[in-house]
Parts: structure tokens; C-alpha cells; sequence
């Protein structure tokens, strides 16, 4: 896949520092807004947001959605949806062509909206630039985040919603107890195997998530897009693409022994993106 922007926006700009609130422990703090979008207190449903247990309308539906995910996201698989996917020679389009796509498409996944994806990416565009004007970079890597999900198209495979959508986690080493619904990778045959159940797997201290294996889906794909596409975006922005379904990391801090200094740096403006 090739997603050409006929106006790209000024992206490369140098990041600004932001003094993000720590705690004692020196982890970051939730960043507290001043001004501009107001996070509202409960989801579309009237529920708290990513309360997996509680019973609504959706919540059989998302328990089954990640019932499947942890059974069939395992290392050889996500090894071979990169390499298949890596080579970007599906369909060419423009930014808004791809947006467009997505408004055929909502997101089993999630228990907090069930509408069409092109409207999440507007909101979410629109929230960031509201807070933080100056920051083309982000204002863009808002819209485009979940443009992965057009891998739910027939154009691009139609792959079901269980390796598109949802949270990820890294895949060759043990499953964080933090991962939404872990009970269920009892059953991923990575689970009993010795190669890829221990804390490291087949990954090393401070290797670098760029190294690692995440789950497949719209994450992983949109970065590899822009990565081979010789994006202007830096470094902050491809991570958060790549990893902003990653809450084992930027909600639990899981994982953190895979990270290195730029992983850091990154995971800074991850938290500010969440």
C-alpha cells in the first residue's frame, strides 16, 4: 500500500519540549489538559471507558473479539502477515481516499464507540490540534493512526476484525497479565512453548521495541506504510502510530525492560497522544 498526499502538511518540525507532571517514582503522570477539548466523563454507552467487564451492549462481543485475537496472534503468524503486508503492492490512494474507506467499518473491539472509524479520525485530529496548535506533526499522525484498518477491505485482503483492530502486545515472549482479557492466551500454542513464554523470549533487555514483534493488525501495517514510504514524520510520531494500541506499555507499563532511550523519549508523546 502507498499513501500519497497530494498538500503533505509541514511535518519534520522540531519537537518542543513539554513538561510532563511526574510522580515520586519518576513514571510520568496523566497530562492534565489546559483548555481546548474536554474529555468527557463516560463513553457512547454511558459506561466508564475501557471497562472490559462491565455488562452493556457491546461487551459479549468485544470478550469474543479478543477470545480469537489471543488464540491466533501468535510469533509465526504476525511474521508472516509482516512479510506478506511488508511489500506494500496493494493499492496506491491518497490520505482522505484511504479515510473514506474506513467509513464502511466499526471496530469490534471497542467498548466505548460504535461509530464509523473516519469519524474517530476527525475527532481525534481535531482534540490534538485544539491543545496543541503548533504541533503540525501530531495534529497529522492523529488523522492518520488507525489508517491501517482499510485492512479490513477486500482491496487490501479483508482480513477479520481480530487481526486488524484491538489492543497489541508483543508476540515471541511471555503475554503480560496486563493485556486485556489474558486468560485466553492459555490457549495460543506460544504459550507452551519454551522458545516464546519467558520474559525475554526471543528479544534481549533494552533491544529496542523496534526490534520486537507486535501483534498484527492497523498498528503495525500504517507503520510499516509510512516507515517504507519515507514519511517526514519523526520518530515520535511513527511511535505512536506503531504502538498507541499498546496499553500493556503507556496504561500498565508493562514491557518496559524491551524499551531503549528513544523508546523513552517517545513513549513521553504517546502518553500526551492517549
Amino acid at each position: 500500500m502507498t499513501i500519497l498526499c497530494e498538500h503533505p502538511p509541514a511535518f519534520g518540525v522540531e519537537l518542543e519540549e513539554k513538561n510532563i507532571p511526574v510522580d515520586h517514582d519518576g513514571q510520568e503522570n496523566e497530562l492534565v489538559l489546559d483548555g481546548g477539548f474536554v474529555v468527557p466523563d463516560t463513553n457512547s454507552f454511558g459506561h466508564t471507558f475501557r471497562d472490559y467487564d462491565i455488562e452493556s451492549e457491546r461487551q459479549t462481543g468485544v470478550e469474543e473479539f479478543y477470545r480469537t485475537n489471543h488464540i491466533n496472534q501468535t510469533y509465526g503468524f504476525v511474521k508472516r502477515m509482516r512479510e506478506e503486508y511488508g511489500k506494500l503492492n496493494r493499492v496506491e490512494m491518497s490520505i482522505w481516499e484511504c479515510c473514506e474507506l474506513l467509513n464502511e467499518f466499526i471496530d469490534e473491539s471497542d467498548p466505548d464507540l460504535d461509530e464509523p472509524q473516519i469519524e474517530h479520525l476527525l475527532q481525534t485530529a481535531e482534540a490534538i490540534r485544539k491543545d496543541y496548535p503548533d504541533e503540525d506533526w501530531l495534529h497529522l499522525t492523529g488523522l492518520i493512526h488507525d489508517l491501517g484498518k482499510v485492512l479490513l477491505h477486500p482491496a487490501f485482503g479483508e482480513l477479520p476484525q481480530w487481526a486488524v483492530v484491538g489492543d497489541t502486545f508483543p508476540v515471541g515472549c511471555a503475554f503480560d497479565e496486563s493485556i486485556v482479557h489474558h486468560k485466553y492466551f492459555t490457549e495460543n500454542p506460544d504459550c507452551n512453548n519454551s522458545a516464546y513464554n519467558s520474559k525475554y523470549g526471543v528479544y534481549s533487555e533494552g533491544c529496542g521495541l523496534d526490534r520486537v514483534f507486535m501483534s498484527w493488525g492497523h498498528d503495525d501495517y500504517m507503520y510499516l506504510v509510512a516507515k517504507e514510504n519515507k514519511t517526514t514524520l519523526p520518530s515520535a510520531g511513527l511511535f505512536i502510530i506503531r504502538y498507541h494500541s499498546f496499553y500493556a506499555l503507556h496504561r500498565a507499563g508493562a514491557y518496559r525492560h524491551l524499551m531503549n532511550e528513544e523508546d523513552v523519549e517517545n513513549l513521553k508523546w504517546l502518553k500526551i497522544f492517549k
